[in-house]
């Protein structure tokens, strides 16, 4: 539903288009061909946002195992890794664990 915000830059885009049509049809020379190439830049701009709502509508927000910037190298939807819990402290670097020395004589 939020998508329907994206109508908003797309109808300022197209109405900025015929602005600049209707302006660069009344001038002259190099002026109007870069009027008309702007015209049909702010055109295909508005196209690109509606495309781009309609993709995001579609997608739903899944990840589907690609990168994201926000949330990190990993899948939403996958088990967390494994490591310490949280409230544990880190393990310090050269400190043995009592499992790994080896069993002493008697």
């Amino acid at each position: 539903m939020i998508y329907f915000l994206a109508l908003l830059p797309a109808t300022a885009l197209t109405i900025a288009g015929y602005f600049v049509l209707y302006l660069s049809a009344r001038s002259e020379g190099s002026l109007r061909s870069f009027g008309r190439y702007l015209g049909y830049w702010a055109f295909t701009l508005a196209g690109l946002v509606v495309l781009g709502a309609i993709f995001a509508a579609a997608h739903g927000g899944h990840h589907h195992g690609m990168y994201c910037p926000w949330h990190g190298d990993r899948d939403m939807h996958a088990e967390p890794a494994p490591g310490p819990a949280a409230g544990e402290p880190p393990p310090t670097p050269g400190a043995e664990s009592e499992t790994a020395r080896p069993p002493t004589r008697q």
